[in-house]
């Protein structure tokens, strides 16, 4: 079997939980062949960021076109672009076609509550990144800074439906709106639309704390699955699963004192 090839923009975590270091334990655990483009390095660990080094624009083009211009890449995706220049820099490359199947999960604010982008980065997401994926996967609170509206006042899943379409508007292919933070449900559901169409995947809440690197995970997984020929709902719903299963298989781990890493690789089965 030859695997498919997938590609991750994002930030290093030297926590090993999320950014760069989740998105290639997601590819290989999910039979994809990982390559990577460093856009930040951060010292980081379960209980927050401590520092953070940026690259610039120029040195993340150079890694993107370097993997580009020799493998096959099938399905791309983004995490942590840490400026707005990085974000117009990754805008270009998709327009040129460089990053088929893009996969933008727009990171804004680690788990941890640190900010991981600078001013303006919203603007540039919302009008120049967004429109070109085919899925963007923004949590929450995420999904209301790039639409400008209070999360507090996303209290219930019919909220949460309209708040996807507000998103859906900016004119990503499909949009995936995360409800783990919707903390008034006792259930953990995401809402999908795909060309006009509302799903809801709904699901229990699982109880652990080790949660850090989720959205970097499930976005990792989408862009697994698309890579794999599947199509947008079959891909966030086997993510989606996949996540799941990694938190189960975590919950009773204690790697640090904050909020911990996931079972990407399923050793809790």
């Amino acid at each position: 079997m030859q695997p498919a090839v997938a590609l991750t923009i994002a930030g290093s975590d030297s926590g090993g939980g999320a950014g760069i270091q989740a998105d290639l334990k997601t590819f290989s655990a999910l039979g994809v062949f990982g390559t990577s483009a460093v856009t930040a390095v951060t010292a980081q660990n379960t209980l927050g960021v401590d520092a953070v080094a940026v690259l610039t624009p120029g040195e993340v083009e150079a890694q993107v076109r370097a993997v580009t211009g020799d493998f096959t890449v099938a399905a791309a995706k983004t995490g942590m672009l840490a400026t707005p220049e990085v974000v117009e820099r990754v805008a270009a490359l998709a327009e040129a076609g460089l990053l088929p199947q893009l996969v933008v999960d727009p990171v804004l604010v680690a788990t941890s509550g640190d900010h991981l982008m600078k001013d303006g980065g919203v603007q540039a997401y919302r009008e120049r990144l967004v429109p070109l994926s085919t899925v963007v996967t923004p949590n929450l609170a995420e999904a209301a800074a790039l639409v400008e509206v209070d999360p507090h006042d996303v209290r219930t899943l019919e909220d949460l439906v309209a708040l996807a379409r507000r998103v859906s508007a900016l004119g990503s292919a499909a949009t995936l709106v995360k409800g783990g933070h919707l903390r008034e449900l006792d259930r953990s559901p995401d809402v999908l639309l795909v060309g006009g169409t509302v799903s809801v995947l709904d699901g229990t809440r699982v109880a652990t704390e080790n949660d850090h690197g989720t959205g970097c995970t499930l976005s990792a997984a989408i862009a697994a699955g698309l890579a794999r020929g599947r199509s947008v709902p079959e891909a966030v719903a086997e993510a989606k699963a996949y996540v799941r299963v990694a938190l189960e298989g975590a919950a009773t781990w204690r790697l640090g004192r904050g909020r911990g890493p996931i079972d990407h690789l399923g050793w809790g089965r």
